[in-house]
């Protein structure tokens, strides 16, 4: 149900730069919000794993670096039945996951220094299983392009909204003012609901097939208690931007007491989240 409801939702962000392309251009317009999607899509596909690794300055680190980090990688890859991916630390006190890449063959999973502090190691291993386990589903690639499709339909937006306030449009243009306030007003906020709920559905899959992954769910309900708090106490991510929020096991931009618990949120609910890896554990017959 997940995937058929992020294929849905993909579906609705390009035909939405395509309205909003014919809205402004007719259907020369719609045709180069078309092309405008493809070309994003195809660069996204290709360079999105190293521009965030960048980013975040993360360095890639062998068995010799770090062998309980490398050796927990490589386990669960093997449980997984994928290549080893590549592996990374950031230098941050706060404690935070993510996996990066277009495909298993080229995917990297890269880890806080705070995150191998505060947690131990079957810890460890549940956060790197829900990370295997995006890279399983290849839900990177569709995070990725799920948030530059909504990032370029709100610069059109931006684009228009500041056309019209010098006067390079009127609005009689190309659907008057109603068409004006639906690219300007309505198209960047159903854009960026349709990016969240991508992200949210996903991640509910990523903490089952995770559970499955390192072997037992708790392992993965106990590491995101801690993180949870660390959110709740600490000062957000310093280095985390609002592009890549999506793509952390929980958002490091967020603290989690003032953050919406709803349709406005990259994650799930946390406590939503633990208590549907309790249930798979129970029916495991990990939990009584």
């Amino acid at each position: 149900m997940n995937i058929f409801k992020t294929f849905v939702l993909m579906a609705l962000l390009t035909g939405l730069m395509v309205a909003i392309g014919g809205m402004i251009g007719n259907s020369t317009g719609a045709m180069v919000m078309l092309v405008i999607s493809l070309g994003m899509n195809f660069a996204t596909y290709w360079f999105s794993d190293s521009i965030v690794l960048k980013s975040y300055d993360a360095r890639e680190i062998s068995r010799e670096d770090s062998p309980q980090l490398y050796d927990i990688v490589e386990k669960l890859a093997a449980n997984a039945n994928l290549p080893m991916p590549r592996v990374y630390v950031i230098d941050s006190a706060a404690p935070n996951a993510f996996a990066t890449g277009r495909n298993p063959d080229n995917a990297a999973v890269a880890v806080t220094t705070g995150l191998m502090k505060a947690l131990d190691y079957n810890e460890i291993s549940g956060v790197l299983g829900h990370e295997l386990a995006h890279v399983k589903h290849r839900d990177i690639l569709i995070g990725t392009i799920a948030a530059s499709m909504a990032g370029v339909i709100s610069l059109v937006a931006d684009i228009v909204q500041w056309g019209a306030i010098f006067g390079t449009r009127s609005d009689d243009d190309d659907g008057g003012i109603v068409g004006f306030l639906l690219t300007v007003i309505v198209a960047p906020l159903a854009a960026m609901l349709i990016q969240l709920a991508v992200s949210r559905s996903r991640e509910y899959d990523a903490d089952k097939t995770g559970g499955e992954i390192c072997g037992n769910p708790l392992y993965l309900a106990s590491a995101l208690e801690k993180i949870e708090y660390y959110a709740a106490n600490y000062d957000p991510m310093p280095q985390a931007g609002t592009a890549t929020a999506h793509m952390f096991i929980i958002n490091p931009l967020e603290n989690s007491k003032k953050a919406l618990k709803n349709l406005f949120s990259t994650h799930p609910d946390t406590e939503d989240r633990i208590a549907h890896l309790r249930e798979q554990a129970r029916d495991m017959r990990l939990l009584a």
